[in-house]
């Protein structure tokens, strides 16, 4: 009887450490991820809003992703400036090439349509933005600019 004790505070113990180990990994894993490109350009959108509006106290302190009802397929990405942090909204903090921090904020009645996402920053020939790609994602509109899960 008190070995099967013993095995079970073993189990119990295992268990919990596992437990606790996957707990800390979500911890420290980021709700979405944002590519050096697009932490580059963010950075680079700060710099321009500080300069064009260095005479207004108001300083974004970041972007902000939010999800709207919009387009064919009912929900849109949004970028805004951020010039504070709303409550129980998410903050992801990422350095660029020269040491400086960019602010990501998602809108937290936003995050459960992209947790997982990533967004990139690209540019081609005749187009260049922010791109999401979101695991979420079960279908876009024909032009691209909506979609749903």
């Amino acid at each position: 009887m008190i070995i099967k004790v013993n095995k079970v505070k073993v189990i119990t113990k295992k268990v919990m450490d596992e437990y606790q180990e996957v707990n800390a990994v979500k911890k420290d894993k980021k709700p979405i991820t944002i590519t050096t490109n697009a932490v580059e350009r963010i950075r680079y959108l700060l710099d321009q809003k500080q300069h064009d509006n260095f005479k207004k106290s108001e300083k974004a302190i970041g972007i902000r992703v939010l999800i709207k009802q919009k387009g064919c397929s009912g929900l849109k990405y949004d970028i805004e400036y951020a010039y504070d942090t709303r409550p129980l909204e998410s903050v992801i903090e990422e350095r660029c090439s020269n040491g400086q921090k960019v602010k990501v904020l998602i809108d937290p009645k936003s995050i459960m349509f992209i947790l997982g996402s990533e967004i990139d920053y690209v540019e081609k020939k005749f187009s260049s933005g922010f791109i999401f790609k979101n695991p979420n994602e079960k279908g876009k509109c024909g032009c691209g600019e909506s979609f749903h899960v």
